[in-house]
């Protein structure tokens, strides 16, 4: 339906046509913004708001009446909402009700249906992971099956986007779905869709018990994130850990309030954690531990990356100002903006960024300033000289602007750039499919590794495969011959230069045997998560992850309180 031709188009017309100024603007304001409590105050321009907002529905009207093609009224509005609110930062959303499961699942971690991760490959969907004990890993669904049919509409040609909204659904409700494991006859599953619940915690366990220290590893922060942690903390204690890692790489956050409520458990009660700071005085708020600490003595290794943000920075930022964990891994994202959501009409909403958040020191760790854009419209960094120091609790100098600074850093070495073209073309995926198919069983996730029969299988799979990669010096050479070839010297130098890009180029053979260690790596994990899922795949990865081995390292070594104390780096 053309929104113009609505009666509620006609209402506000009528109304901007026959109210007096003040009047009219009220009345056009509260319509267009869901009539509720819109207020303007005295600061804003209040001729401009009205002058605007009739534009717009003025405009609006005008391209649905005449512009020579179909306007899809909601697309065009959705887009013109989407380029308005990224203007001013990419946190500021619009959520329409068909995308609120999308949100709830942000929020709760939560959604109805078979528990089963998809994604497109080739002219196909394939299932990329169940997720375990649900109802696709319970039917015998496996990674690779590819899907043909969900309640019998075929989905060749549609996208992973499109699949998921007919495999989800109300919990207790069944769907058919037709899959086909390789080229074998396909098979029909009845599967009764549950609420799937994707956990907060997917790994906790012990890494080291000569020196006795538990891990957890905390993916989101959805409502059940503190609950999460405080069982996983429990078991671990009584498991016998005496030191703890708390690893929020890749975590990008969620709810603040659960960011509160983690660190409430390795701090006491009424210690200062967050507070926000927003242009209306309604989001000035102070966060502070409510509760007893579960254990506010355990020495506590936090790792963080440049994945870790927001609710992950609150987290770690908070207990290296007030010097209770030590933060381990590399410079964290940099987000500390917070986000609230508004309802609006027709069952969808605005989430909003409405403050800046504050971490115990008094340092915001915000790193792009998006109130001051250049001329393209690109977002700067906090410039250097804004920067400014503050303390924790010991003295320490921490900084803002710059996200958080690990206290000691740990530089996971970039991985050979021929994974990243195994990677891409799904070679370790195609491979992992076939290898499942053909033996029922690896023994226990942490013991596996990979024999030379395993790796010599993987090259002759691989061998024959095409996939593409560039390395940096192919790169720089590319820069080169244009150069050459804007100054004019590349036919004198083309022999030379040719006879170079010969050796530069990478021999494909020759690298999956010399970054055999890096390819290992991400094939081994990718096996082991064939028959043990994510839990396996975390535990096969803790033998060789260098930051948890840096964590080890320090609390066997000499601990955290002389880093905390400021005597040891």
């Amino acid at each position: 339906m053309v929104m113009t031709r609505s009666p509620k188009h006609l209402r506000i017309m009528h109304i901007r046509r026959t109210k007096s100024s003040a009047w009219r603007t009220w009345l056009l304001v509260a319509a267009i913004a869901g009539g509720g409590a819109f207020t303007i105050s005295a600061g804003d321009s209040y001729f401009e708001i009205s002058k605007n907002l009739e534009i717009f529905t003025e405009l609006y009207k005008e391209l649905n009446i005449y512009y020579v093609d179909d306007t899809q009224p909601g697309k065009l509005m959705k887009t013109g909402i989407d380029a308005m609110l990224h203007s001013l930062d990419p946190y500021t959303q619009y959520i329409p009700e068909s995308d609120m499961e999308d949100y709830r699942f942000m929020t709760t971690g939560q959604y109805g249906g078979i528990g089963a991760l998809i994604k497109r490959k080739g002219e196909t969907v394939v299932v990329s992971e169940p997720y375990e004990n649900y109802p696709a890993m319970k039917a015998g669904i496996w990674a690779g099956d590819e899907i043909m049919e969900v309640d019998g509409k075929r989905i060749a040609g549609m996208n992973t986007e499109e699949v998921s909204k007919l495999l989800k659904g109300q919990a207790g409700s069944s769907v058919k779905v037709v899959a086909r494991r390789g080229m074998a006859e396909p098979v029909t599953y009845t599967l009764t869709r549950e609420e799937i619940k994707i956990p907060d915690v997917p790994y906790k366990g012990i890494v080291d018990e000569t020196n006795h220290v538990g891990y957890i590893k905390l993916n989101s922060f959805t409502q059940t994130a503190g609950q999460e942690v405080r069982t996983a903390l429990k078991e671990l204690k009584e498991k016998g850990a005496t030191s703890m890692i708390l690893d929020l790489r890749g975590n990008g956050g969620g709810l603040l309030r659960e960011a509160v409520n983690i660190v409430n458990l390795f701090v006491p009660k009424n210690e200062l954690v967050v507070e926000t700071k927003g242009r209306i005085a309604e989001w000035d708020k102070t966060y502070k531990t409510l509760g007893e600490a579960l254990d506010a003595e355990i020495p506590l290794i936090v790792l963080v990356d440049g994945g870790s943000a927001s609710a992950s920075e609150i987290v770690c930022g908070a207990l290296q100002d007030l010097d209770r964990a030590v933060i381990v891994g590399e410079r964290t994202f940099g987000k500390g903006l917070v986000q609230q959501t508004r309802d609006l009409y027709y069952n969808s909403k605005l989430k909003v960024t409405v403050a800046k958040y504050y971490i115990p020191s008094g340092r915001c760790i915000q790193k792009l300033d998006y109130s001051h854009r250049d001329s393209t419209g690109t977002v700067a960094e906090v410039k250097e000289e804004a920067i400014a120091e503050f303390k924790t609790r010991n003295g320490r100098p921490v900084f803002d602007g710059r996200g958080v600074l690990p206290d000691v850093t740990v530089m996971d070495p970039e991985l050979a750039k021929v994974v990243g073209g195994l990677y891409q073309e799904d070679i370790f995926f195609d491979f992992a499919t076939s290898y499942r198919a053909n033996h029922a069983d690896i023994g226990p996730a942490a013991d596996f590794r990979l024999t030379e029969e395993i790796y010599a299988s993987f090259i002759e799979f691989a061998k024959n495969k095409e996939f593409d990669y560039d390395t940096e010096s192919m790169a720089a050479l590319d820069t080169l011959i244009a150069r050459t070839k804007e100054e004019r010297y590349y036919e004198h130098a083309q022999a030379q230069i040719e006879a170079l890009r010969k050796e530069l180029a990478p021999d494909r053979a020759e690298e999956l045997v010399r970054f055999r260690s890096d390819i290992e790596e991400v094939l081994r994990n990718e096996l082991v998560s064939r028959y043990h899922f994510q839990t396996g795949r975390a535990q096969a990865a803790m033998n060789t992850d260098p930051y948890v081995r840096k964590a080890v390292e320090i609390f066997a070594q000499h601990g955290t309180a002389a880093i905390l104390a400021g005597t040891k780096k």
